[in-house]
């Protein structure tokens, strides 16, 4: 049952952070890239530090300069680093592509889980993470023919990749932390708290950047439409989705977290269809249902961690 439950959990994760991509394309091209961070992370915030109630000042004071650092190592590839290059991407890619080019994480999560936390690759799991390459290699059109990348192009992509290795590392950085907390019976923090302060980390380490983007002008030039999707980065993609993964995370290996990760192309591409009228073809929805069956085939078979105590009370 708790396994089941982390399973839920990634998938709640990983679709909102599907969403990501398109709420950043709506403020993209008005915001700085550290801006729409800080502003994000602002909203997350307030939605956050409610929720934490009496937690927060008890769990900080328990905390070493291990779980500190730990944290911070998260922040800064899982929110710093990451939106950097997505939304970077963003500017040079379309949003579409964008998203696709995000379910390389699969691969990359469990390769390093693999190298680094020694976690099992059996067949089951194996064919699951075949299955969703190739389901990403599909989306991205690789069997069209006349199929052509401009150099602005290929910069927006690659960074998009990059984007992807930093949310592969941080899924494997989690999960590592966790182990190792567990390990040494260290305190668990509970996934509320541990957003809440990588989400106060990144936001320190996005303010600098963002006031050399003169922020104040550009945020009040900022459309309704921009702002609802501001909150929603900062509500949903960050606060939530964050909650949710580190829920998940504890209950589950980082390979089949690296599954459930397809969702992100996948709810990238479904929204791309409903709210900017892109019009997909019969090789996109062919990949989704590749992505969706490699999550089966990952996320519900395999090795299963070691139990882990849970401090969610």
């Amino acid at each position: 049952m708790e396994r089941f439950a982390g399973v839920l959990f990634l998938l709640g994760a990983f679709t909102l952070a599907g969403t990501s991509v398109i709420a950043g394309r709506f403020v993209v091209a008005t915001l700085g890239t550290f801006t729409i961070t800080v502003g994000s992370l602002f909203f997350a915030l307030l939605g956050l530090l409610p929720l934490c109630g009496r937690r927060l000042g008890p769990s900080i004071w328990q905390m070493t300069r291990r779980d500190w650092a730990s944290l911070f190592i998260q922040a800064l590839f899982g929110i710093f680093l990451f939106r950097m290059f997505l939304l970077q991407g963003l500017l040079r890619t379309s949003a579409g592509e964008a998203g696709i080019l995000t379910g390389v994480t699969p691969a990359t999560t469990v390769l390093l889980a693999w190298l680094l936390l020694k976690e099992p690759v059996d067949r089951i799991r194996f064919l699951g993470i075949i299955s969703t390459v190739t389901g990403i290699v599909v989306l991205q059109g690789f069997f069209s023919p006349g199929i052509v990348f401009s150099t602005e192009h290929l910069i927006g992509n690659v960074l998009v990749l990059c984007a992807a290795m930093c949310e592969s590392i941080f899924n494997v950085l989690s999960r590592s932390s966790n182990i190792k907390s567990a390990l040494r019976s260290a305190q668990v923090l509970h996934p509320i708290v541990q957003t809440t302060l990588v989400v106060i980390i990144a936001l320190l380490l996005c303010l600098g950047p963002a006031l050399t983007e003169h922020p104040a002008a550009a945020l009040l030039s900022l459309s309704i439409v921009g702002w609802a999707a501001l909150v929603w980065y900062g509500l949903f993609v960050t606060a939530l989705a964050f909650i949710l993964w580190y829920a998940g995370i504890k209950r589950c290996a980082a390979a089949v977290a690296a599954a459930f990760s397809g969702m992100m192309p996948f709810t990238a591409m479904i929204l791309s269809v409903l709210l900017l009228n892109e019009q997909p073809d019969w090789q996109q929805w062919l990949g989704g249902l590749l992505v969706v069956l490699g999550m089966v085939l990952t996320g519900l078979k395999g090795h299963s961690p070691q139990r882990q105590e849970s401090c969610y009370t």
